[in-house]
C-alpha cells in the first residue's frame, strides 16, 4: 500500500507530480513538476499564490507580463555541482515557460507556491552565484546544500525553497528534526515538500515521517521523481549503497522563519565528542 504522504511520479507525462494544498490537507505548500520538450511551453497564472520557479534541468525562457528572462538554465543533471536557475514571481501574474526553440535535450521545471499575501518582492531572476552553497554534516551524514530561496531573503511572503544533494550510503535531514509548532523563536510551524531524484535513476530512498507519539509513522520508498508530503513531524531520509539522491525542499507557514526541533531521542550524536552536525543557531530575517 502506497503511504497517504507519498505523491507517486507519472514517469513519461509532461505533469510529472502535483502537490496542491487540498491533495496534502494542509494550507500553505503547493509543488508542481513538468518536463517540457523543445519548443514547448508551459503557462500558468499565479493567483493569490507566490511562485518560485526552479530550472532543474535544461534552458527555458521565462516571460511574465510580457517581460522575458532568456536562456535560463544550463544542468543537464540536477546533480551538477552548480546552483539552479530560479525566477521569483509575486501573487497576480502570467508566467510562460518555453524550452528554448532547438534544444536537444527536455527541460525539467520545478513550480513552487505558497500565499502571496504580505510579500515585497517583485518579478526577478534570483542569480545562481548569489545562492548560498554550504556543506552540512559529518561522515556518513554530509550533505550538500544549495539555499536557492532562504528565509533571510526579503522578497517573499511565505515561501522557502532549498535543494540538498545525499551521497549514496548517507543520511540527511538527519538528526531527525521538526517544524511543526508555531513557537518562535523555539520553534516554527513550515509544511514541507521533498521532491527526490536519484542517480543511476533506476535507484530508490527512504524517508520516514513519524511524530513523537507515533500517531503519524509513515516509511516511505521513494523513487525517481516521487514527492513526500510532510505535515507534522520528524522527516529523515536514507540514501541505500549506490545511488546518490537529490531532493528539493519546498517549505512554507504562517511565517517565513525557519527553526526546527531535534528528536531528542537522537540529539546525542551532536555532542561534542560525536562530531556528527554542529548545532545550528537562526536568527529571525528583516524586511
Amino acid at each position: 500500500m502506497v503511504s497517504p504522504l507519498l505523491a507517486k511520479a507519472a514517469p513519461d507525462a509532461r505533469e510529472i507530480v502535483n502537490v496542491t494544498p487540498e491533495r496534502a490537507g494542509w494550507t500553505h505548500v503547493g509543488f508542481r513538476a513538468v518536463r517540457l520538450n523543445p519548443a514547448e511551453c508551459e503557462t500558468m497564472d499565479t493567483g493569490s499564490r507566490e511562485l518560485c520557479l526552479v530550472v532543474l534541468t535544461g534552458t527555458v525562457d521565462v516571460t511574465v507580463d510580457g517581460t522575458t528572462y532568456a536562456s535560463l538554465g544550463s544542468r543537464k543533471s540536477v546533480f551538477d555541482a552548480v546552483s539552479p536557475a530560479a525566477v521569483y514571481v509575486p501573487a497576480g501574474k502570467t508566467v510562460s515557460i518555453t524550452n528554448m526553440q532547438g534544444a536537444a535535450a527536455i527541460a525539467e521545471v520545478a513550480l513552487c507556491t505558497a500565499p502571496g499575501a504580505g510579500g515585497c518582492g517583485e518579478v526577478g531572476v534570483i542569480d545562481p552565484a548569489s545562492m548560498r552553497r554550504s556543506v552540512r554534516g559529518k561522515g556518513t551524514n554530509t550533505r550538500y546544500v544549495c539555499d536557492i530561496l532562504p528565509h533571510d531573503d526579503p522578497r517573499a511572503a511565505h515561501l522557502l525553497v532549498v535543494e540538498v544533494v545525499t551521497p549514496a550510503s548517507h543520511s540527511s535531514s538527519y538528526p531527525p528534526h521538526k517544524h511543526d509548532v508555531e513557537q518562535p523563536p523555539i520553534e516554527t510551524l513550515l509544511e514541507e515538500t521533498y521532491y527526490h531524484r536519484l542517480n543511476p535513476p533506476q535507484g530508490f530512498a527512504f524517508q520516514r515521517v513519524y511524530t513523537d507519539d507515533r500517531s503519524l509513522d509513515e516509511a516511505c520508498a521513494v523513487e525517481d521523481h516521487d514527492v513526500v508530503m510532510v505535515p507534522r513531524g520528524y522527516h529523515p531520509v536514507v540514501a541505500p549503497h549506490g545511488y546518490d539522491l537529490y531532493y528539493l525542499n519546498v517549505m512554507a507557514g504562517p511565517n517565513r522563519f525557519w527553526v526546527f526541533k531535534n528528536d531528542p531521542a537522537h540529539e546525542w550524536m551532536l555532542a561534542p565528542a560525536a562530531q556528527a552536525e554542529p548545532a545550528q543557531t537562526v536568527t529571525a530575517p528583516t524586511r
